[in-house]
């Protein structure tokens, strides 16, 4: 962030100024920086935050979040000293939700238990080229956690890259489990094969190298429908419908379908952002809220996860 950290602590710091709302535009700022009109209040750590948006210049991003590209941004994407937030619409009651700042997240990265395997396999990960699909250690405890609570022995996983998330799910199936692994990448295929190897649970692991849809076509024509106890959606985004419509019917009355990145780095609740990806999550999100077959609970956990139960 290219803000001084001293205007910053000058500003909350000022007593008198809580819990009132002060302008965005009586912190320090260049000159290139423009066009805003955003308020914020913190009252007793809590973060309020106006839904205006600012603008910056092609010359000079002042605020960033990771790479700004120069896209209006929400500020509380730039400001991690919240301890919790509490939402704009006061029907919630003025309810308290703890916001993940980087120094809480690093404490729950260490709260998780990541088997030592899934550790050698999440640092080889880390050198490859999009590192950044691989599920957080805590979404692959919680994976791994409704898997032995479901009792689950039939999973399918629908996206594997590297294999994190099914080495998580096959290391607490039973000797008798079974999950279908779905992957159209060889290359990063062949990494979670190894490690798969490496952990002893090959033999529970069914690898469907190719398009996730023609395997998941194929168990329903191979008479597998109703026949699995738990699924997991992690591919390409503009095709959750489809592989949701595919698994519902592979997934048993009381099974359980899990979808990632519902969230998808905040830009879902954008009204500004508009790319096909995100408008395909949002009505995506939008339909399962409608859906009758499947009770849900959308989890803040990562990128963002929905819980699906069938009906």
């Amino acid at each position: 962030m290219v803000m001084a950290n001293s205007s910053i602590n000058s500003v909350l710091h000022q007593g008198s100024m809580l819990p009132h709302e002060f302008p965005l535009a009586s912190l320090q700022r260049p000159a290139s920086f423009h066009s805003f009109s955003s308020t914020w209040a913190i009252t007793n750590g809590a973060l309020h935050v106006s839904p205006k948006r600012w603008n910056c210049s092609a010359s000079s991003c002042c605020f960033r979040f990771r790479e700004c590209r120069c896209r209006w941004k929400r500020i509380v994407r730039s400001c991690s000293t919240s301890e919790f937030v509490i939402s704009n619409d006061e029907n919630y009651s003025n309810k308290q939700v703890v916001s993940l700042t980087p120094r809480l997240y690093d404490y729950v990265l260490k709260n998780v238990r990541e088997p030592e395997i899934l550790r050698q396999l999440r640092q080889e990960t880390a050198s490859m080229r999009g590192s950044q699909m691989q599920v957080s250690p805590d979404q692959a405890q919680l994976l791994a956690m409704l898997v032995q609570i479901l009792g689950a022995e039939r999973c399918i996983e629908v996206g594997v890259y590297t294999g994190y998330s099914s080495l998580a799910i096959a290391l607490v199936l039973p000797e008798s489990g079974h999950l279908v692994a779905c992957e159209r990448d060889a290359k990063s295929l062949d990494v979670a094969k190894k490690y798969y190897q490496l952990a002893g649970v090959s033999h529970k692991v069914d690898v469907k190298l190719g398009l996730a849809m023609d395997s998941l076509e194929s168990l329903i024509l191979n008479g597998e429908a109703g026949s699995y106890d738990f699924a997991f959606i992690d591919a390409e985004k503009k095709m959750n419908e489809k592989y949701f419509e595919l698994l519902l019917q592979l997934v048993r009355v009381g099974g359980l379908i899990v979808i990632d990145n519902v969230l998808w780095h905040g830009k879902v609740s954008d009204p500004l952002v508009n790319d096909p990806k995100t408008i395909s999550i949002r009505n995506f999100n939008e339909k399962l809220m409608e859906d009758k077959r499947v009770s849900i609970s959308m989890v803040p956990i990562g990128d963002g996860m929905t819980i699906c139960r069938k009906r």
